[in-house]
């Protein structure tokens, strides 16, 4: 099977989606199928260019400038060109995929051009979770032509299933986000630094982003503090520290590690080195990837109760859910799991029993099995035969115009003609056109290449 896989995002920047992505190239590769990926990129690339004019990375073609804006607490690195028509329709004629599966098909404006385009299988997953969204409430009387276009559609959890269908409602098959169980699960060389006996909490995220909550977490740690002086607070990930550092030093809180980024390859070590793992997230999170990863590392959790920890995290059997932005509750579970070994070990064994449900492999086979599904080729099929039909009338009603145009036009050549031989009589055959040469682009189609032909690849 030939797959396309779209990702609105800028592919150069490391992220949920994209990741996801790359996990799903790399298993579908493994079962031998061929992928290509199209997405925006905003770093230059080592590039080989077709004959076509359009640029690919490898399997990766790199479509649209990228632009961020602000969308649900973080900034999203999209692309806004309009231009992308001729490229997106170049690509899809050279490689004839099977499938083409979009990830946040409702994007601007990349997944929108290749919706708008794709004459085979479309599928669209859907990531995000938030309150609302204004954008999908008041373009949904132009959205809804693109969802039309969707023949199969995916959510990575619940809480995408109920923000997507509010505006968009339909079959949504909850398919969730996976994990690489082999790097979390096997043996790590420990942090060193973190290896002296102390009982250290992660917490792993942009910290930049108020929405991670990591101010509520180290409220919570000058509560716990007192109670355990032996307690060490991890954080990981990158961004802007001197407003948290300044609240440090001003409540003269220690035992707070601030590593900066860590690459995925030292991610595992990190999980390994702590006892707890921490997620005081406010809200906007579809999914847990990182409470999996966690769990695959075998730690037990204290996570905020928002629906996107939720519908992967269950209360007191993986770990603890507390309310967001509730300083004293993140704090008394802490104490709780930071003072009892045996508690942490059952909730640990259980999370990683949990984290086998999201190994990539099983996720990838359950997307190529949606990708199978009867009722999805069906839609499909039922789908390009419209357009075809839509196609051909619309094609015909402007060949029926322009022939009367030709006709009336050819009719007053012969009339000026005649006047000027002094001819009395008209002499139709002169000017009626000969049906023979006018035939209907409809009776054309089979060699026209520009029209919509049944395709055999759905089945």
């Amino acid at each position: 099977m030939k797959i396309c896989l779209v990702s609105p995002y800028d592919f150069s920047v490391a992220g949920g989606v994209n990741d996801h992505i790359m996990h799903l190239a790399e298993n579908f590769r493994a079962l031998g199928h061929t992928v290509k990926i199209i997405a925006p990129s905003s770093a230059p690339v080592v590039t080989e260019e077709g004959a076509d004019g359009i640029v690919a990375d490898g399997d990766v073609y790199t479509v649209g400038h990228v632009t961020p804006i602000k969308a649900n607490g973080s900034v999203a690195r999209i692309s806004l060109s309009l231009n992308l028509s001729g490229k997106i329709k170049t690509i899809l004629r050279r490689e004839q995929f099977d499938v083409v599966h979009i990830h946040e098909p409702l994007m601007p404006a990349l997944p929108l051009t290749v919706l708008a385009h794709s004459r085979v299988l479309n599928v669209g997953t859907f990531h995000a979770f938030a309150q609302s969204n204004i954008g999908y409430y008041y373009m949904r009387p132009v959205l809804r032509y693109f969802t039309a276009r969707l023949d199969g559609r995916i959510a990575v959890s619940q809480p995408a299933v109920d923000f997507a269908s509010r505006y968009f409602p339909g079959d949504y098959q909850i398919i969730p986000n996976g994990v690489s169980l082999e790097r979390f699960k096997a043996d790590q060389k420990l942090i060193p630094e973190l290896n002296d006996g102390k009982l250290n909490i992660m917490f792993l995220g942009r910290i930049s982003e108020t929405r991670k909550g990591l101010k509520y977490l180290l409220r919570a740690f000058s509560l716990i503090k007192p109670q355990l002086p032996d307690v060490r607070l991890v954080i990981v990930g990158k961004g802007k520290e001197s407003g948290y550092r300044r609240y440090l030093e001003k409540h003269d809180i220690r035992d707070v590690i601030f590593t900066g980024f860590v690459s995925e390859e030292d991610k595992p070590r990190y999980y390994r080195s702590v006892h707890v793992f921490c997620a005081p997230s406010l809200g906007g999170e579809s999914f847990g990837i990182t409470l999996i990863e966690a769990m695959a590392s075998g730690l037990p959790i204290v996570a905020s109760d928002i629906p996107g920890y939720a519908s992967v995290l269950e209360h007191g059997k993986q770990g603890f859910l507390v309310e967001p932005k509730n300083k004293e509750a993140l704090a008394r579970s802490l104490v709780h799991l930071l003072s009892d070994a045996e508690l942490r070990r059952k909730m640990g064994e259980a999370a990683s029993l949990k984290a086998d449900e999201y190994n990539w492999p099983k996720v990838s086979k359950r997307v190529l099995e949606f990708y199978e599904r009867a009722d999805n080729r069906r839609r499909a099929r039922i789908r390009l035969k419209r357009m075809r039909h839509n196609r051909r009338r619309n094609y015909g009603m402007g060949w029926l115009l322009g022939r009367r145009r030709l006709e009336r036009k050819a009719a007053k050549k012969s009339l000026g003609e005649a006047a000027d031989s002094g001819s009395t009589g008209l002499n139709f055959a002169e000017y009626t056109l000969n049906k023979k040469t006018w035939d209907s682009p409809m009776q054309k189609a089979g060699t026209n290449k520009n029209a919509i032909q049944p395709d055999s690849r759905l089945g």
